[in-house]
This record gives structure tokens, C-alpha cells and sequence, in this order.
């Protein structure tokens, strides 16, 4: 059981009713989460091929980046086996086309965020060593960004990934294959297709570019958003963030409303796309004024920057 839940359960927060409505999932809405975020990518990365100019390559990097998080958040949802009905489904796609192209394991990522959710900013949070440099001064925050945009931290992730994986010798190819398999499923048919067709280029600009930069950046900010500089960690509503934006957050650092991210905790039985309404529920029940909300990424940035 959740360390979360010792404070507050989900029945204090969602009649049986609620529950049972707001915990049922849909294949349709899966397919379309995914595949709008496959057609994004694809989508912004035509325009620049048809148009290519400073703007379309800015607007690519960002989009894709964006995107790419997204896919990260849809690897999220098919862990917790919230992105469609069946296990069968969730396993196969959320492997194949959310945590393979994204160089991830979902069966390594699931076995420690499940370990976050039930110790949330505890000792035992396998997760911590994300939140727990926070706040840092602006010039520290300058630094973290300026890696992520120019590929260092990207690097310097992978590189230590497959270092740990890698390990000693003793049972190295079960782990490399556990791993890395699903990887290679993915990333051997895609990266062919753009060589045979003499695209490597944009392979390289439209994909592993806004991977190892933009998408870094939205990816730490994301990360920061939920459980950094928080006012109490002891406290379910207070140990995450929900950050409430606008259109251009949802763009870059909160596709799939992974903004929600206390009614998330809260209630991790709930697909992505019913949050908001857990969101409203709570807030009609009083419970908003001990939420830790914030209002916009930027407010979020300068909680964190302030040391």
C-alpha cells in the first residue's frame, strides 16, 4: 500500500460511484493518444521538409521534443496498464511505440516508479536524487538547461543507462536483452527505412536532435514540476504539484496532462485524460487549499531557482 495512503485514501477523495466511472479505461482514447502523438511528430517534421527554413526547424525542435515527452507520459499511463483495456495492449504498445523509441525499458522503469509511488519523497523514493538538489541558485538552473539543450545531459544519461546495464558479466545478455530488446524492435525497421530512402539526415534532424535537447528540457522541467522544492513531503497533497497552464504548457512541458500530477498520486488507478475531473472533484470538496498548486511553469522555475 502507498505510504500516500496512511493520510488520505482515494475514498476520501471519490465516492465508490466516482471511482468505478473515473477508473474505466478505453481502447479508442488509447489508440488516439498514441497515434496523435506519432502524427505530430511526423507531422511537424513534413512542414520542415517542405519548407525548410530557420522556423520550421525551431517549431520542429520544439514540437518533436514535446512530443517525445509525450510518448514518455503514454509509457507512463501502459505501466500503470491505464492506456488501454487489456494487459496485452498496454505491454506490446506502450514497449513498442511509447518506452522503445525513447531508449527505455518500461518493465525497468515500471519496477522503480512503482516503488515512487508507494514511498513518494521518502527514503526509499528510488526517485529522489530527481527532486532533492532543489531548490538550486538561478546560475545552477542556467547551467542544468544549457546541458540539456546542447545534448550533454542527454549523453551523459544514456552513457550511464547502459553502464549499469552493462554491469559485470554474469548474466549480461539477459539484462542487455531485457533492456534493450524492445529497442532494437523498434529502432532497427526505423532507422532502416530512413536509410534505404537516403534520409539519414533527417533521422538525425527530426528525431535524435529534439531527443537529446528539447525533449531534455521539458523532460527536467516535468520532473521538477512534480516533486521539487515541495512545501511538505510528509503530506500527500503537499509532497507533489499540480501545475495548472495554458495552451503553450501543454505544448512543451505537460502533454497528456501529466500536469495533474497530485490527483495522479492520489488516484494512479485513473487514466491521464479523466484527471481533470479528479482535479474539479477535489477542488469541490475543499481539499484545494492544502494542494501544493502552482500556476504556470515559469512560477514553478522560480520556486526552484531561488537558493
Amino acid at each position: 500500500m502507498s505510504t500516500q495512503w496512511k493520510t488520505i485514501k482515494p475514498s476520501d477523495i471519490l465516492t465508490s460511484e466516482e471511482q468505478h466511472r473515473l477508473r474505466q479505461r478505453s481502447d479508442k482514447m488509447g489508440y488516439w493518444l498514441l497515434i496523435s502523438a506519432w502524427l505530430s511528430i511526423i507531422g511537424v517534421a513534413t512542414l520542415f521538409v517542405v519548407f525548410p527554413n530557420v522556423f520550421t526547424f525551431i517549431l520542429a525542435l520544439i514540437i518533436i521534443g514535446s512530443r517525445q515527452l509525450g510518448l514518455s507520459i503514454l509509457m507512463h499511463e501502459a505501466s500503470h496498464g491505464l492506456l488501454f483495456r487489456t494487459r496485452k495492449l498496454n505491454e506490446y504498445l506502450g514497449h513498442l511505440f511509447a518506452a522503445a523509441p525513447l531508449l527505455i525499458s518500461m518493465t525497468e522503469y515500471r519496477k522503480r516508479h512503482m516503488a515512487h509511488h508507494r514511498f513518494t519523497r521518502t527514503e526509499k523514493d528510488p526517485e529522489n536524487y530527481l527532486y532533492t538538489p532543489f531548490p538550486v541558485s538561478s546560475s545552477s538552473m542556467t547551467r542544468k538547461i544549457i546541458r540539456d539543450l546542447t545534448g550533454i545531459a542527454f549523453v551523459r544519461t544514456q552513457f550511464g543507462i547502459f553502464r549499469a546495464v552493462w554491469g559485470e558479466s554474469q548474466g549480461r545478455p539477459a539484462r542487455l536483452k531485457t533492456f534493450y530488446g524492445w529497442t532494437l524492435l523498434f529502432y532497427v525497421p526505423f532507422v532502416a527505412a530512413f536509410a534505404v530512402s537516403g534520409q539519414m539526415d533527417l533521422f538525425l534532424l527530426m528525431w535524435l536532435l529534439p531527443m537529446a535537447t528539447t525533449q531534455q528540457l521539458f523532460l527536467r522541467v516535468r520532473n521538477i514540476a512534480e516533486h521539487a522544492a515541495v512545501p511538505d513531503v510528509s503530506n500527500p497533497l503537499q509532497n507533489s504539484r499540480t501545475t495548472l497552464t495554458g495552451t503553450l504548457g501543454r505544448m512543451t512541458f505537460a502533454p497528456f496532462w501529466v500536469n495533474y500530477h497530485i490527483e495522479h498520486h492520489m488516484v494512479p488507478f485513473v487514466p491521464c485524460w479523466r484527471l481533470p475531473e479528479v482535479h474539479r472533484i477535489m477542488i469541490s470538496k475543499g481539499l484545494g487549499k492544502e494542494m501544493e498548486i502552482q500556476h504556470g511553469y515559469v512560477q514553478v522555475l522560480k520556486i526552484n531557482a531561488a537558493a
